[in-house]
């Protein structure tokens, strides 16, 4: 959906101050879904198919957005609550908790963040929704009280940090349901390989170049320094074997999807191979069993990626379920089965 001609929408800066929320408040709540946004069409912008994920149409927010928003009984509070983000400290202490305890819960994926940045250490600082927090302390009270689990204590030992990973999850997940167009989807997962993985499964550079296009803008608050802009940016990119398998076979998926609805563009205006096969349905599927993680996997093979190796936890879809819903560890043999599959 694009700004309708007649139709009155607003910069985010003005929305914002009509919602009564701060810059950081805002744009968490455009990415939590809770303000919907629309973007804009630059002058000479192309329309239709596709236009929407253009470069150059900055988000706006409609007035009957900010009307919706403003007449609901509990606003301007109960928009603040709903993103309302704390830190390890502010957190701990709405669970009644230690820092340290929580940060343990954190490591081991009972919390997923919401956002990041890094202080002047450069330390990575992860910031979680106050509300989540409030419905796990109604719902997992016994992780709260007394000694944890031996499970999470082993887990700790052997280093374990999912954070990043939940977060990255997260981020994805709200990528995908925020557009319906499939390149603009098939963008959202290929933001998450580096250039070595990216090409390996889309070895055509035009399509590649349009996928570059359509990346998602990087989360709000990345840092200035150079250095710092590293940091900020390998957090957004997989780095777990299994993580990384997970979305290459994600990515394969979505590109079909997208090549079945339009091909890439091309300078020339001209054309590559046409593409028979219907569209499938926009939502990736989970590989839930073993035929399907096969099926999967070949379809890689045929592609000739060089495949990681997936060791270790188990994998889920992008965007299905709650943004917030964390895997389970997989088990000694499913690692020894994902071993085998990636060879």
């Amino acid at each position: 959906m694009t700004v309708e001609e007649g139709t009155r929408a607003v910069a985010p800066t003005r929305a914002a101050q009509e919602l009564e929320l701060r810059r950081d408040e805002f744009q968490l709540a455009v990415q939590l879904g809770l303000v919907r946004t629309v973007p804009g069409v630059a002058p000479g912008a192309p329309r239709g198919p596709g236009a929407a994920g253009a470069p150059g149409g900055r988000r706006r927010v409609e007035q009957a957005e900010i009307d919706r928003l403003r007449a609901a009984p509990d606003f301007p509070d109960g928009l603040r609550d709903r993103v309302r983000a704390v830190g390890t400290t502010e957190a701990a202490e709405l669970l009644s908790v230690t820092p340290d305890r929580f940060t343990k819960l954190a490591r081991t994926g009972h919390f997923s963040p919401v956002r990041f940045y890094l202080n002047r250490y450069r330390a990575v600082v992860w910031l979680y929704l106050a509300g989540e927090l409030g419905e796990f302390a109604l719902t997992r009270q016994t992780l709260l009280t007394g000694r944890l689990p031996r499970e999470i204590r082993e887990r700790i030992d052997g280093g374990e940090d999912r954070r990043p990973r939940n977060w990255r999850a997260r981020r994805l997940g709200l990528l995908l349901r925020a557009s319906e167009d499939p390149w603009v989807r098939a963008a959202a997962i290929a933001s998450l390989l580096d250039p070595v993985q990216l090409a390996e499964i889309v070895d055509d550079p035009y399509e590649r170049t349009h996928l570059d296009r359509l990346r998602p803008e990087p989360p709000s608050g990345r840092p200035q320094s150079a250095p710092s802009r590293e940091i900020a940016d390998r957090m957004t990119l997989a780095d777990d074997p299994d993580e990384i398998l997970w979305h290459r076979m994600s990515l394969a998926l979505a590109l079909d999807e997208a090549r079945a609805d339009r091909q890439a563009p091309r300078p020339d205006g001209g054309v590559g191979a046409t593409f028979a096969r219907p569209p499938r349905p926009t939502t990736l599927p989970r590989p839930s069993t073993h035929r399907t993680r096969r099926s999967l996997l070949d379809r890689l093979r045929r592609r000739k990626p060089a495949m990681a190796t997936a060791e270790g936890r188990d994998v889920r879809a992008p965007g299905r379920g709650r943004a917030s819903e964390v895997s389970p560890p997989a088990s000694a043999a499913r690692a020894r089965r994902s071993r085998s599959w990636a060879r």
